[in-house]
């Protein structure tokens, strides 16, 4: 049964976020279900998901969100034909609006007393209505896997965040956009709040003592500024910022003031963060609209680091990148153009619960 309590802040008890490349229990992935989400580009969705949790399950239990008994069936036929190992895959029903795990879902913080929840409060990206079944997504993993729940509030309201709008490196320090949680006309998440408001809920309930706020995220990405496809921890001291050469690209500006921004970052001990830079690969464009393809949107599973790729010459550059400053596990590219086109990849759909 879920344990909530209301008095006690979670930094009063030590508990504090995880690094995402600290040893998982499993990944929370929804199974594909809203044809909307790729309108004219499904068919092919399901068989991206299954090489995902193909190359999560070889190192941690895939924990799928499925609607009926029915979907299971037809997403255990996909995995099987793509040579799954089930038995590293538990799947539990629930009614859902799309599979973005990563935003909807709860945030996982560990303690002396073990693992716990804080379940921000999911809005549909202050964008989409149809947001109320993925609403419920936190409290239903709570209850399943009977975890002590936070729930963050402030200003006497319940605090909305998505998963994807902040990075962090396990020992204090938080990266975000200020495009994404203080913009008050384009999708406003928590009307009125300040840098202050925010750093005080991410102290009280996250144990962040840095917050580091970058400006605007890329062109094409409908979460307005979400941080993991812009800028990402690959250890407790090292940013990985995406950068654009073209100076006619809609992006170049925007990532070039983000990287003058890192040059005054302090993580949390006082000490400079080390930064490397990944390539943006070429404009994705379909149907006319540009998508969030970053490289950017990686996901550290306990076997390896899968990275979106998008059949452009820099997907082996940023593999190389990515793999000289992650040495512990192999680097794996996972291809992405017709997942992006629900303007999401790999992290986006990923959620990682700590060991």
């Amino acid at each position: 049964m879920t344990k909530s309590i209301l008095n006690t802040l979670p930094s009063q008890l030590g508990y504090r976020l995880p690094a995402e490349w600290e040893r998982h229990e499993a990944a929370w992935l929804g199974w594909p279900h809203n044809k909307s989400d790729w309108p004219g580009k499904f068919p092919p969705v399901p068989w991206v998901y299954a090489e995902i949790v193909r190359r999560i399950s070889a190192g941690e239990k895939a924990r799928i969100v499925i609607e009926s008994k029915e979907h299971k069936l037809q997403a255990l036929s996909v995995l099987k034909a793509s040579n799954v190992d089930s038995s590293n895959v538990e799947f539990f029903i629930m009614k859902t609006d799309r599979g973005w795990t990563r935003d909807s879902g709860p945030q996982f913080i560990k303690g002396d007393g073990g693992l716990a929840q804080v379940n921000f409060k999911f809005n549909g990206w202050a964008k989409y209505p149809n947001h109320k079944k993925d609403r419920k997504l936190p409290d239903f993993i709570s209850k399943k896997l009977g975890l002590k729940t936070f729930v963050p509030r402030h200003n006497d309201r319940q605090v909305v965040l998505e998963g994807g709008s902040i990075d962090y490196n396990g020992e204090g320090t938080l990266i975000t956009t200020e495009e994404c949680l203080l913009d008050e006309r384009v999708q406003v998440r928590n009307p009125g709040f300040t840098k202050s408001d925010y750093e005080k809920v991410f102290r009280d309930y996250l144990g962040i003592e840095s917050v580091l706020w970058l400006g605007k995220g890329i062109v094409g990405d409908d979460t307005h500024g979400h941080v993991d496809d812009l800028c990402r921890f690959v250890n407790s001291k090292t940013l990985l910022l995406v950068q654009e050469k073209n100076p006619r690209d809609d992006n170049y500006r925007p990532l070039a003031e983000n990287r003058e921004r890192l040059q005054d970052f302090r993580l949390e001990n006082g000490s400079r963060p080390e930064i490397g830079f990944l390539p943006m690969p070429e404009p994705v464009i379909f149907k006319g609209q540009r998508l969030p393809a970053s490289y950017a949107n990686f996901y550290f599973s306990n076997a390896a680091v899968l990275v979106p790729t998008f059949n452009d010459p820099n997907d082996k550059t940023a593999l190389g990148i990515i793999g000289e400053f992650i040495t512990d596990r192999p680097v794996i590219g996972i291809h992405a153009l017709d997942l992006v086109w629900g303007l999401g990849t790999l992290h986006c759909l990923t959620h990682e619960q700590p060991s």
